[in-house]
């Protein structure tokens, strides 16, 4: 049953139906953000002019797709001249990978859910004790994350961890070598790791999540098989297609490719989060779409295989859109409330059987949903709308879209992601998961060194010398219920 609608929504929907300004809560995340960055850049100290970017790049893994299509795994692994595998788990690969004769194969089963550094580790003193020659990953996200970090650290035999982890928290170095081939088999329809060249991990000492970023990383296959997803639990299913609907929504309202700076000196070092383009955004908006339509309809009944299937689609269609513009404030947050979860309110998401505690990432990502795309609706009021119309399952040309003035939009746009929240059973913002007003000062410092997120959020990294503080604050109390 769809929670009933909290008071302060109730009150938020009148005063939209009543005024032309943005009606908002009492936080300041409503505040015009046009108004904000003007102010910020009159404000912002002079630097010496640096060149934007004037080119985008887009890259994504071969994909195939269909129903069982997993059993020919290892006929590709065959096809690739493969002499070794390193396989990071399932038992449906195993079967495939078996009728192949003088396929040669070790398995890692020890992935953890929300990998941590400790984890990979692991995983890459495995790998390197091994001469592969290919890498396959079944699972969902953290398995091939995991199996991509192995990948990377076993051609790199001397390297470091932190060597490509992002910067700041890393050195963030460049990959100038030839990975070995990877095959990614994903068994949930969430985070698009089939598509793209980012892995995610815990850094658990800082309690917050980063990763490594490089188009060097993307799988050379990815083969997305509705039939792996039916074992999923439905609390898998919501938080997994959560991602999806966010990797969409961020990566189509990221600050526009030609507003990031600084321009590179070579071409290798052009990030993957490029920033929003018009490539990018056809396979996100796509993706936006499919999943406001199915994830309800998996949510009420995860054997509807018509659901699943879209969703997966959904999932990969969304890779290649973030992978190649990238995400931002409710990614760049979601690390510091999962992470200092573990050591802070302890919840333990419904649904999921671990033996520890965990908001899952997709939830994690939802909690500032609302809050999040109040704010950005001012920097780009059309894309929002369209976002808006997705959400009230009409077109950007309906009377009751066009009739909302752009200062409304955000607000509009803060009502309908909470009532699509609330229809997944979602926990209605921070509070629900433990946290309290005291502990946002502690969630903006893990954000803060989130720079390859933030730099790509309208209002935060298209003004020159803001670091996001004051309105990651805003964001983050406007989050704590709703």
């Amino acid at each position: 049953m769809t929670p009933a609608p909290s008071r302060a929504s109730i009150l938020r929907l009148i005063n939209a139906s009543q005024h032309t300004n943005c009606p908002c809560h009492g936080s300041h995340a409503a505040h015009n953000a046009h108004a904000i960055t003007n102010q910020l850049r009159r404000l912002a100290i002079p630097v010496e002019k640096v060149d934007k970017e004037y080119a985008f790049e887009v890259a994504a893994s071969n994909l195939r797709f269909g129903d069982g299509v997993t059993r020919e795994v290892g006929m590709d692994l065959k096809n690739m001249k493969a002499t070794k595998v390193a396989v990071f788990t399932d038992p449906n690969a195993m079967e495939s990978l078996s009728s192949q004769q003088d396929l040669s194969f070790e398995v890692f089963d020890r992935v953890v859910t929300e990998p941590t550094e400790d984890s990979w580790r692991e995983a890459i003193a495995w790998s390197r004790q091994h001469d592969f020659s290919h890498f396959l990953a079944v699972g969902g996200g953290s398995v091939i994350d995991t199996a991509k970090a192995a990948n990377l650290f076993t051609v790199y035999k001397e390297a470091d961890l932190y060597d490509f982890i992002n910067a700041p928290i890393g050195r963030g170095l460049a990959i100038s070598k030839a990975l070995r081939p990877l095959i990614a088999v994903p068994t949930t329809a969430g985070t698009g790791s089939e598509t793209t060249g980012t892995a995610i991990l815990d850094i658990t000492s800082k309690s917050f999540k980063t990763g490594i970023a490089s188009r060097a990383l993307k799988p050379t296959l990815g083969i997305v098989d509705t039939f792996n997803t039916e074992s999923c639990p439905t609390a898998v299913h919501i938080s997994a297609g959560l991602d999806v609907l966010f990797h969409s929504l961020e990566s189509f309202t990221a600050i526009p490719y030609t507003e990031r700076s600084p321009r590179p000196t070579n071409p290798i070092l052009r990030p993957a989060y490029q920033g929003s383009n018009p490539v990018a955004d056809i396979f996100s908006f796509w993706a936006l779409e499919q999943t406001v339509k199915y994830l309800p309809e998996v949510a009420k009944d995860n054997n509807n295989t018509e659901a699943r299937r879209q969703l997966l689609l959904a999932a990969s269609f969304a890779g290649i859109g973030f992978g190649n513009a990238g995400v931002h404030l409710c990614h760049g947050m979601s690390y510091p409330i999962s992470g200092l979860n573990k050591k802070g309110p302890k919840y333990q998401h419904a649904g999921y059987v671990v033996d520890h505690p965990i908001i899952p990432h997709g939830i994690s990502v939802a909690l500032t949903g609302p809050a999040v795309f109040q704010f950005t609706a001012p920097s780009s009021p059309d894309k929002h709308r369209q976002a808006l119309a997705v959400f009230k399952k009409t077109t950007p040309l309906d009377q009751s879209i066009t009739s909302i003035p752009d200062s409304a939009i955000g607000c509009h746009l803060f009502e309908a992601i909470a009532s699509f929240l609330d229809g997944l059973g979602v926990p209605r913002g921070l509070e629900a998961v433990g946290y309290t007003k005291e502990d946002v000062p502690m969630l903006v410092e893990g954000t803060l060194p989130q720079r390859r997120v933030l730099d790509l959020a309208p209002g935060v990294g298209d003004v020159v010398g803001e670091d996001g503080k004051e309105h990651l604050t805003r964001m983050l109390e406007a989050s704590l219920k709703y």
